[in-house]
């Protein structure tokens, strides 16, 4: 990080260096920044990094930059952004701020409404189960393998409880659903070839199976880029996406993000012009 700060510094680009200190911290940071009237905010870091920064922010003029820094790195494979962060900051001062939309999420706990951004996908049923089995000295050590790891141990636990996803007025069956922005999913996989990270819509992939043993075609069908030919995935375009459980007794969690954040009911919807992003 000392060699990219240098960097931006010798470009001319005065940049003040804070550290992460747990859950939350980064939209702190990029909360303060607004406050004290900072040119740019700049995060070195993975997804759940980046979107925490993002909620700071989204709605302001303030520019946000990426420098790589995480396991997946889903949103710069999705620009073409160099993969270190050294490279990535010898590139910065030729990116432009560009208006882009974010995703976003709507739902409620207790009663009080709740809402959050999303910068590449959402992700419900599942990936989230994933997520929320994942241990966090696992991830450290393994980084992408150990959600492969866990998702495959899960493809035998999990129970797959079905839920409704609502697009455009009709009704899907699904046991897992990505909502995209990107093409890409954990920074590898397309699950969305048709995605367009600059328009104000939401790519919809639902898998619609309960079947463990349809899982293993699934990611099968992923690997090879395949999964369109699949008759139970199903994709829809849409603003807005909504997701409840089939049945009441379910409990259902959803991901933004790469990070867990609640439980549906949910509505995923896409805002335009919600964030200024510098890229190439």
């Amino acid at each position: 990080m000392r060699s990219a700060v240098a960097i931006l510094r010798r470009a001319g680009i005065e940049t003040e260096v804070v550290k992460t200190a747990g859950q939350g911290s980064a939209k702190e940071f990029a909360r303060q920044a607004l406050v004290r009237g900072l040119e740019m905010v700049i995060v070195c870091g993975g997804d759940g990094t980046i979107n925490e920064a993002v909620n700071g922010i989204a709605g302001r003029a303030i520019p946000l930059a990426v420098l790589p820094g995480g396991t997946a790195n889903t949103l710069a494979r999705e620009l073409g952004l160099p993969q270190h962060p050294v490279a990535a900051a010898e590139r910065l001062p030729d990116w432009r701020p560009r208006p882009i939309p974010l995703g976003r999420a709507r739902w409620s706990v207790d009663g009080r409404p709740h809402e959050r951004y999303f910068l590449s996908l959402a992700g419900a049923g599942f990936d989230a189960q994933v997520i929320r089995e994942l241990s966090l000295d696992y991830k450290v050590r393994l980084g992408v393998m150990a959600y492969v790891g866990e998702a495959l141990e899960q493809v035998w636990r999990y129970r797959f409880p079905k839920f409704i996803c609502r697009a455009d007025g009709r009704d899907y069956a699904a046991t897992f659903v990505v909502a995209q922005r990107t093409r890409l999913y954990g920074g590898w996989f397309q699950i969305a070839p048709q995605a367009d990270f600059f328009k104000p819509a939401l790519t919809g992939c639902l898998f619609q199976s309960a079947a463990r043993v349809r899982y293993l075609t699934y990611a099968l069908a992923l690997i090879f880029r395949q999964h369109t030919r699949l008759k139970d995935v199903a994709f829809v375009e849409s603003v807005s996406l909504s997701c409840q459980p089939a049945t009441p007794e379910s409990v259902i969690y959803f991901e933004l993000d790469g990070e867990l954040v609640g439980q549906l009911p949910v509505v995923f919807d896409a805002v335009p012009e919600a964030l200024t992003l510098m890229a190439p």
